[in-house]
Protein backbone atom coordinates (compact mmCIF):
# COMPACT_ATOMS: atom_id res chain seq x y z
CA UNK A 1 0.00 0.00 0.00
CA UNK A 2 1.02 3.62 -0.50
CA UNK A 3 2.56 5.53 2.42
CA UNK A 4 0.62 8.66 1.38
CA UNK A 5 -0.65 10.31 4.60
CA UNK A 6 -3.83 11.88 3.19
CA UNK A 7 -5.01 15.31 2.09
CA UNK A 8 -5.61 17.89 4.83
CA UNK A 9 -8.47 20.41 5.09
CA UNK A 10 -7.58 23.64 3.35
CA UNK A 11 -5.53 22.02 0.61
CA UNK A 12 -6.56 22.32 -3.03
CA UNK A 13 -6.78 18.55 -3.50
CA UNK A 14 -8.96 18.19 -0.39
CA UNK A 15 -11.42 20.75 -1.75
CA UNK A 16 -11.45 19.16 -5.20
CA UNK A 17 -12.06 15.73 -3.70
CA UNK A 18 -14.99 16.86 -1.57
CA UNK A 19 -16.63 18.91 -4.32
CA UNK A 20 -16.08 16.14 -6.84
CA UNK A 21 -17.60 13.47 -4.58
CA UNK A 22 -20.45 15.84 -3.73
CA UNK A 23 -21.41 16.01 -7.41
CA UNK A 24 -20.80 12.28 -7.78
CA UNK A 25 -23.40 11.81 -5.04
CA UNK A 26 -25.77 14.16 -6.86
CA UNK A 27 -25.37 12.28 -10.16
CA UNK A 28 -25.93 8.93 -8.46
CA UNK A 29 -28.84 9.59 -6.16
CA UNK A 30 -30.84 11.89 -8.41
CA UNK A 31 -31.11 9.02 -10.91
CA UNK A 32 -31.67 6.38 -8.25
CA UNK A 33 -34.80 8.07 -6.88
CA UNK A 34 -36.03 9.82 -10.03
CA UNK A 35 -39.30 7.86 -10.03
CA UNK A 36 -40.16 8.20 -6.34
CA UNK A 37 -41.96 11.55 -6.60
CA UNK A 38 -44.06 10.34 -9.55
CA UNK A 39 -45.15 6.95 -8.19
CA UNK A 40 -48.87 7.83 -8.24
CA UNK A 41 -48.57 8.88 -11.90
CA UNK A 42 -46.68 5.69 -12.79
CA UNK A 43 -49.27 3.61 -10.92
CA UNK A 44 -52.05 5.18 -13.00
CA UNK A 45 -50.15 4.96 -16.30
CA UNK A 46 -49.12 1.29 -16.08
CA UNK A 47 -52.12 0.08 -14.04
CA UNK A 48 -50.10 -0.79 -10.91
CA UNK A 49 -51.02 -0.19 -7.27
CA UNK A 50 -48.82 1.71 -4.79
CA UNK A 51 -46.61 -1.31 -4.06
CA UNK A 52 -46.31 -2.12 -7.77
CA UNK A 53 -45.27 1.41 -8.69
CA UNK A 54 -42.82 1.46 -5.78
CA UNK A 55 -41.03 -1.45 -7.45
CA UNK A 56 -39.49 1.12 -9.82
CA UNK A 57 -37.56 2.39 -6.79
CA UNK A 58 -36.93 -1.08 -5.37
CA UNK A 59 -35.66 -2.35 -8.73
CA UNK A 60 -32.98 0.34 -8.94
CA UNK A 61 -31.90 -0.10 -5.34
CA UNK A 62 -31.89 -3.90 -5.74
CA UNK A 63 -29.65 -3.56 -8.79
CA UNK A 64 -27.34 -1.34 -6.80
CA UNK A 65 -27.31 -3.74 -3.84
CA UNK A 66 -26.38 -6.70 -6.04
CA UNK A 67 -23.68 -4.73 -7.86
CA UNK A 68 -21.76 -3.09 -5.02
CA UNK A 69 -19.51 -6.07 -4.27
CA UNK A 70 -18.63 -6.70 -7.94
CA UNK A 71 -17.88 -2.97 -8.29
CA UNK A 72 -15.57 -3.13 -5.26
CA UNK A 73 -13.65 -5.93 -6.95
CA UNK A 74 -13.41 -3.92 -10.18
CA UNK A 75 -12.22 -0.88 -8.20
CA UNK A 76 -9.54 -2.95 -6.45
CA UNK A 77 -8.26 -4.02 -9.84
CA UNK A 78 -8.49 -0.89 -12.02
CA UNK A 79 -8.58 1.85 -9.38
CA UNK A 80 -11.20 3.82 -7.46
CA UNK A 81 -11.77 6.78 -9.78
CA UNK A 82 -11.90 4.82 -13.08
CA UNK A 83 -14.49 2.43 -11.60
CA UNK A 84 -16.72 5.29 -10.44
CA UNK A 85 -16.38 7.04 -13.81
CA UNK A 86 -17.38 3.93 -15.79
CA UNK A 87 -20.40 3.33 -13.56
CA UNK A 88 -21.69 6.88 -13.80
CA UNK A 89 -21.39 7.04 -17.58
CA UNK A 90 -23.15 3.68 -18.02
CA UNK A 91 -25.94 4.65 -15.60
CA UNK A 92 -26.58 7.94 -17.37
CA UNK A 93 -26.92 6.18 -20.74
CA UNK A 94 -29.35 3.63 -19.24
CA UNK A 95 -31.28 6.38 -17.46
CA UNK A 96 -31.84 8.14 -20.76
CA UNK A 97 -33.72 5.09 -22.06
CA UNK A 98 -36.16 4.68 -19.14
CA UNK A 99 -38.68 7.36 -20.25
CA UNK A 100 -39.30 5.28 -23.38
CA UNK A 101 -40.41 2.16 -21.48
CA UNK A 102 -43.91 1.19 -22.58
CA UNK A 103 -44.83 -1.23 -19.80
CA UNK A 104 -43.93 -1.96 -16.20
CA UNK A 105 -41.77 -4.98 -17.02
CA UNK A 106 -39.47 -3.07 -19.36
CA UNK A 107 -39.34 -0.13 -16.96
CA UNK A 108 -38.34 -2.37 -14.05
CA UNK A 109 -35.64 -4.06 -16.15
CA UNK A 110 -34.12 -0.74 -17.15
CA UNK A 111 -34.27 0.55 -13.59
CA UNK A 112 -32.57 -2.64 -12.35
CA UNK A 113 -29.70 -2.21 -14.83
CA UNK A 114 -29.43 1.51 -14.08
CA UNK A 115 -29.15 0.77 -10.38
CA UNK A 116 -26.47 -1.83 -11.03
CA UNK A 117 -24.39 0.75 -12.92
CA UNK A 118 -24.94 3.36 -10.22
CA UNK A 119 -23.53 0.95 -7.64
CA UNK A 120 -20.00 1.97 -8.61
CA UNK A 121 -20.11 5.24 -6.68
CA UNK A 122 -21.45 4.11 -3.27
CA UNK A 123 -19.39 0.90 -3.50
CA UNK A 124 -16.15 2.85 -3.85
CA UNK A 125 -16.61 6.46 -2.71
CA UNK A 126 -16.13 5.99 1.03
CA UNK A 127 -13.20 3.61 0.65
CA UNK A 128 -11.62 6.14 -1.74
CA UNK A 129 -12.31 8.95 0.72
CA UNK A 130 -10.87 7.05 3.69
CA UNK A 131 -7.67 6.39 1.72
CA UNK A 132 -7.23 9.93 0.39
CA UNK A 133 -8.11 12.05 3.45
CA UNK A 134 -6.06 12.34 6.63
CA UNK A 135 -7.67 9.84 9.07
CA UNK A 136 -8.64 12.46 11.64
CA UNK A 137 -10.92 14.22 9.15
CA UNK A 138 -12.57 11.22 7.49
CA UNK A 139 -15.81 11.49 9.50
CA UNK A 140 -16.32 15.15 8.59
CA UNK A 141 -15.43 14.50 4.95
CA UNK A 142 -17.85 11.56 4.80
CA UNK A 143 -20.57 13.90 6.05
CA UNK A 144 -19.89 16.23 3.13
CA UNK A 145 -20.19 13.34 0.67
CA UNK A 146 -23.47 12.25 2.25
CA UNK A 147 -24.69 15.84 1.90
CA UNK A 148 -24.17 15.46 -1.85
CA UNK A 149 -26.28 12.32 -1.83
CA UNK A 150 -29.08 14.23 -0.11
CA UNK A 151 -28.95 16.99 -2.71
CA UNK A 152 -29.06 14.35 -5.42
CA UNK A 153 -31.99 12.54 -3.84
CA UNK A 154 -33.85 15.82 -3.37
CA UNK A 155 -33.14 17.20 -6.84
CA UNK A 156 -34.15 13.96 -8.50
CA UNK A 157 -37.44 13.82 -6.64
CA UNK A 158 -38.33 17.50 -6.95
CA UNK A 159 -37.29 17.92 -10.59
CA UNK A 160 -39.18 14.84 -11.73
CA UNK A 161 -42.24 15.76 -9.65
CA UNK A 162 -42.54 19.33 -10.86
CA UNK A 163 -41.82 18.58 -14.51
CA UNK A 164 -44.25 15.67 -14.36
CA UNK A 165 -46.98 18.07 -13.28
CA UNK A 166 -46.59 19.91 -16.58
CA UNK A 167 -45.59 17.21 -19.03
CA UNK A 168 -46.08 13.77 -17.46
CA UNK A 169 -43.86 11.42 -15.50
CA UNK A 170 -41.74 10.42 -18.52
CA UNK A 171 -40.55 13.97 -19.10
CA UNK A 172 -40.06 14.29 -15.35
CA UNK A 173 -37.63 11.37 -15.35
CA UNK A 174 -35.91 12.70 -18.49
CA UNK A 175 -35.27 16.05 -16.79
CA UNK A 176 -33.37 14.24 -14.03
CA UNK A 177 -31.11 12.55 -16.58
CA UNK A 178 -30.09 15.97 -17.94
CA UNK A 179 -29.29 17.15 -14.41
CA UNK A 180 -27.15 14.06 -13.85
CA UNK A 181 -25.17 14.60 -17.04
CA UNK A 182 -24.05 17.99 -15.70
CA UNK A 183 -23.24 16.60 -12.24
CA UNK A 184 -21.28 13.68 -13.73
CA UNK A 185 -19.18 16.05 -15.85
CA UNK A 186 -18.31 18.10 -12.74
CA UNK A 187 -17.39 14.91 -10.88
CA UNK A 188 -15.15 13.65 -13.67
CA UNK A 189 -13.47 17.03 -13.99
CA UNK A 190 -12.70 17.63 -10.31
CA UNK A 191 -12.14 14.37 -8.47
CA UNK A 192 -8.37 13.80 -8.12
CA UNK A 193 -6.59 10.57 -8.99
CA UNK A 194 -6.03 8.21 -6.06
CA UNK A 195 -2.72 8.50 -4.21
CA UNK A 196 -3.51 6.37 -1.17
CA UNK A 197 -4.36 3.22 -3.08
CA UNK A 198 -2.49 1.07 -5.59
CA UNK A 199 -4.67 -1.11 -7.90
CA UNK A 200 -4.11 -4.80 -7.31
CA UNK A 201 -2.98 -5.38 -10.91
CA UNK A 202 -0.03 -3.05 -10.27
CA UNK A 203 1.10 -4.58 -6.97
CA UNK A 204 4.01 -6.95 -6.58
CA UNK A 205 2.21 -8.56 -3.62
CA UNK A 206 -1.45 -9.31 -4.36
CA UNK A 207 -2.81 -9.53 -0.81
CA UNK A 208 -5.82 -11.57 0.35
CA UNK A 209 -8.41 -12.96 -2.08
CA UNK A 210 -11.85 -11.41 -2.47
CA UNK A 211 -13.40 -14.27 -0.53
CA UNK A 212 -11.03 -13.67 2.35
CA UNK A 213 -11.63 -9.91 2.29
CA UNK A 214 -15.38 -10.47 2.46
CA UNK A 215 -14.91 -13.02 5.24
CA UNK A 216 -12.78 -10.63 7.30
CA UNK A 217 -15.65 -8.16 7.35
CA UNK A 218 -18.47 -10.65 7.84
CA UNK A 219 -16.70 -12.18 10.87
CA UNK A 220 -16.38 -8.78 12.52
CA UNK A 221 -19.21 -8.02 15.00
CA UNK A 222 -18.53 -4.31 14.51
CA UNK A 223 -18.92 -4.50 10.74
CA UNK A 224 -22.07 -6.62 10.98
CA UNK A 225 -23.60 -4.14 13.43
CA UNK A 226 -22.84 -1.28 11.04
CA UNK A 227 -24.42 -3.21 8.16
CA UNK A 228 -27.50 -3.72 10.36
CA UNK A 229 -27.77 0.06 10.78
CA UNK A 230 -27.78 0.43 7.01
CA UNK A 231 -30.33 -2.35 6.47
CA UNK A 232 -32.84 -1.21 9.08
CA UNK A 233 -32.57 2.57 8.86
CA UNK A 234 -32.48 2.82 5.07
CA UNK A 235 -35.37 0.37 4.80
CA UNK A 236 -37.45 2.54 7.11
CA UNK A 237 -36.38 5.74 5.36
CA UNK A 238 -37.23 4.68 1.82
CA UNK A 239 -40.54 3.18 2.90
CA UNK A 240 -41.66 6.49 4.42
CA UNK A 241 -40.73 8.45 1.31
CA UNK A 242 -42.37 5.83 -0.95
CA UNK A 243 -45.76 5.87 0.76
CA UNK A 244 -46.11 9.26 2.44
CA UNK A 245 -47.32 10.72 -0.87
CA UNK A 246 -50.18 8.21 -1.02
CA UNK A 247 -51.04 8.91 2.63
CA UNK A 248 -51.28 12.70 2.36
CA UNK A 249 -53.18 12.50 -0.93
CA UNK A 250 -56.03 10.79 0.96
CA UNK A 251 -58.38 12.38 3.54
CA UNK A 252 -58.04 14.13 5.94
CA UNK A 253 -55.19 15.81 4.05
CA UNK A 254 -56.25 15.49 0.39
CA UNK A 255 -53.15 17.35 -0.79
CA UNK A 256 -52.69 17.89 -4.56
CA UNK A 257 -49.70 16.23 -6.19
CA UNK A 258 -47.82 19.51 -6.65
CA UNK A 259 -47.93 20.09 -2.90
CA UNK A 260 -46.93 16.49 -2.20
CA UNK A 261 -43.79 17.06 -4.27
CA UNK A 262 -42.91 20.02 -2.03
CA UNK A 263 -42.72 17.60 0.93
CA UNK A 264 -39.53 16.22 -0.58
CA UNK A 265 -37.86 19.52 0.31
CA UNK A 266 -37.57 17.95 3.77
CA UNK A 267 -34.53 16.27 2.23
CA UNK A 268 -32.69 19.54 2.85
CA UNK A 269 -32.69 18.61 6.54
CA UNK A 270 -30.35 15.77 5.60
CA UNK A 271 -28.13 18.12 3.63
CA UNK A 272 -27.63 20.07 6.85
CA UNK A 273 -27.50 17.19 9.32
CA UNK A 274 -25.05 14.88 7.54
CA UNK A 275 -21.97 17.16 7.57
CA UNK A 276 -22.97 18.38 11.03
CA UNK A 277 -23.15 14.81 12.31
CA UNK A 278 -19.71 14.10 10.83
CA UNK A 279 -18.25 17.13 12.61
CA UNK A 280 -19.90 16.17 15.91
CA UNK A 281 -18.55 12.63 15.55
CA UNK A 282 -15.02 14.01 15.32
CA UNK A 283 -15.61 16.01 18.50
CA UNK A 284 -17.71 13.68 20.67
CA UNK A 285 -17.24 10.23 19.15
CA UNK A 286 -19.17 8.28 16.58
CA UNK A 287 -21.40 6.16 18.79
CA UNK A 288 -23.13 8.97 20.75
CA UNK A 289 -23.91 10.81 17.52
CA UNK A 290 -25.18 7.64 15.84
CA UNK A 291 -27.49 6.84 18.76
CA UNK A 292 -28.79 10.40 19.02
CA UNK A 293 -29.48 10.54 15.28
CA UNK A 294 -31.36 7.24 15.36
CA UNK A 295 -33.47 8.45 18.29
CA UNK A 296 -34.36 11.64 16.41
CA UNK A 297 -35.35 9.53 13.42
CA UNK A 298 -37.71 7.41 15.51
CA UNK A 299 -39.32 10.41 17.20
CA UNK A 300 -39.84 12.06 13.82
CA UNK A 301 -41.54 8.96 12.46
CA UNK A 302 -43.87 8.81 15.48
CA UNK A 303 -44.84 12.48 14.96
CA UNK A 304 -46.21 11.58 11.53
CA UNK A 305 -49.03 9.68 13.26
CA UNK A 306 -50.68 12.99 14.14
CA UNK A 307 -53.37 13.83 11.54
CA UNK A 308 -52.06 17.34 10.94
CA UNK A 309 -50.08 18.67 7.99
CA UNK A 310 -47.86 20.67 10.34
CA UNK A 311 -47.10 17.59 12.46
CA UNK A 312 -46.38 15.47 9.39
CA UNK A 313 -43.98 18.07 7.98
CA UNK A 314 -42.21 18.56 11.32
CA UNK A 315 -41.96 14.80 11.80
CA UNK A 316 -40.65 14.29 8.27
CA UNK A 317 -37.95 16.93 8.76
CA UNK A 318 -36.81 15.35 12.04
CA UNK A 319 -36.99 11.85 10.55
CA UNK A 320 -34.89 12.91 7.54
CA UNK A 321 -32.32 14.81 9.59
CA UNK A 322 -31.94 11.86 11.96
CA UNK A 323 -31.55 9.36 9.16
CA UNK A 324 -28.84 11.24 7.31
CA UNK A 325 -27.00 11.98 10.53
CA UNK A 326 -26.96 8.27 11.36
CA UNK A 327 -26.01 7.30 7.82
CA UNK A 328 -23.16 9.82 7.68
CA UNK A 329 -21.67 8.40 10.87
CA UNK A 330 -22.22 4.70 10.13
CA UNK A 331 -21.07 4.82 6.51
CA UNK A 332 -17.94 6.79 7.36
CA UNK A 333 -17.19 4.50 10.31
CA UNK A 334 -17.37 1.32 8.22
CA UNK A 335 -14.15 1.67 6.17
CA UNK A 336 -12.29 3.26 9.08
CA UNK A 337 -13.03 0.28 11.34
CA UNK A 338 -12.22 -2.27 8.60
CA UNK A 339 -8.99 -4.04 7.85
CA UNK A 340 -7.05 -1.83 5.38
CA UNK A 341 -6.92 -4.65 2.81
CA UNK A 342 -10.71 -5.04 2.94
CA UNK A 343 -11.98 -1.47 3.03
CA UNK A 344 -13.64 -1.48 -0.38
CA UNK A 345 -15.47 -4.70 0.50
CA UNK A 346 -16.46 -3.25 3.90
CA UNK A 347 -18.08 -0.26 2.21
CA UNK A 348 -19.67 -2.50 -0.40
CA UNK A 349 -21.18 -4.76 2.26
CA UNK A 350 -22.50 -1.69 4.06
CA UNK A 351 -24.23 -0.58 0.88
CA UNK A 352 -25.42 -4.11 0.20
CA UNK A 353 -27.26 -3.91 3.52
CA UNK A 354 -28.30 -0.33 2.80
CA UNK A 355 -29.92 -1.01 -0.54
CA UNK A 356 -31.02 -4.49 0.40
CA UNK A 357 -33.07 -2.86 3.16
CA UNK A 358 -34.31 -0.23 0.72
CA UNK A 359 -35.46 -2.84 -1.80
CA UNK A 360 -37.05 -5.18 0.76
CA UNK A 361 -38.77 -2.75 3.08
CA UNK A 362 -39.54 -0.25 0.32
CA UNK A 363 -41.86 -2.93 -1.05
CA UNK A 364 -42.78 -4.96 2.05
CA UNK A 365 -43.95 -2.02 4.16
CA UNK A 366 -46.12 -0.99 1.22
CA UNK A 367 -48.08 -4.18 1.79
CA UNK A 368 -48.45 -3.19 5.44
CA UNK A 369 -49.64 0.27 4.42
CA UNK A 370 -52.15 -1.10 1.89
CA UNK A 371 -53.53 -3.82 4.16
CA UNK A 372 -53.63 -2.35 7.68
CA UNK A 373 -53.11 1.37 7.22
CA UNK A 374 -50.75 4.22 8.05
CA UNK A 375 -50.65 3.77 11.83
CA UNK A 376 -49.40 0.18 11.60
CA UNK A 377 -46.96 1.26 8.91
CA UNK A 378 -45.46 3.95 11.16
CA UNK A 379 -45.34 1.53 14.10
CA UNK A 380 -43.22 -0.81 11.96
CA UNK A 381 -40.89 2.06 11.02
CA UNK A 382 -40.44 3.09 14.66
CA UNK A 383 -39.74 -0.52 15.63
CA UNK A 384 -36.99 -0.73 13.00
CA UNK A 385 -35.38 2.44 14.37
CA UNK A 386 -35.55 1.04 17.91
CA UNK A 387 -33.94 -2.24 16.83
CA UNK A 388 -31.11 -0.37 15.08
CA UNK A 389 -30.57 1.71 18.23
CA UNK A 390 -30.27 -1.39 20.42
CA UNK A 391 -27.89 -3.16 18.03
CA UNK A 392 -25.62 -0.10 17.88
CA UNK A 393 -25.67 0.45 21.64
CA UNK A 394 -24.73 -3.17 22.36
CA UNK A 395 -22.31 -4.01 19.53
CA UNK A 396 -20.49 -0.72 18.93
CA UNK A 397 -19.57 0.26 22.49
CA UNK A 398 -15.95 -0.82 22.05
CA UNK A 399 -15.71 -0.43 18.29
CA UNK A 400 -12.50 1.10 16.90
CA UNK A 401 -13.03 4.60 15.58
CA UNK A 402 -9.61 5.15 14.05
CA UNK A 403 -7.87 3.23 11.25
CA UNK A 404 -5.97 0.10 12.18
Amino acid sequence: MSDFAGHLPGSREYRRLLVGLFFGGVATFAQLYATQAVLPAIAADVAAGPAGAALTVSASTLGLAVAVIPWSIVADRIGRVPAMAIGLVAATVLGATTPFAEDLGILLTLRLLEGAALGAVPAVALAYLSEEISPRFVAAAAGSYIAGTTVGGLSGRVASGWVAELAGWRWGVASVVLLCVVAAVVFLTLVPAARGFVPRRLRSVRGPTVRRRLGINLRSPVQVALYAQAFLLMGAFVAVYNYLGFHVADPPFSLPSAVVTVLFLAYLAGTVSSPRAGALAVRYGRLPVLLASTAVMGVGAAAMLVPSVVAVIAGLIAFTAGFFGAHAVASGWTPVAADPEARAQASSLYYLGYYGGSSLFGWLLGLVFASVGWNAFVAAVVAMCALAFVVAAVALRTAPSTPR
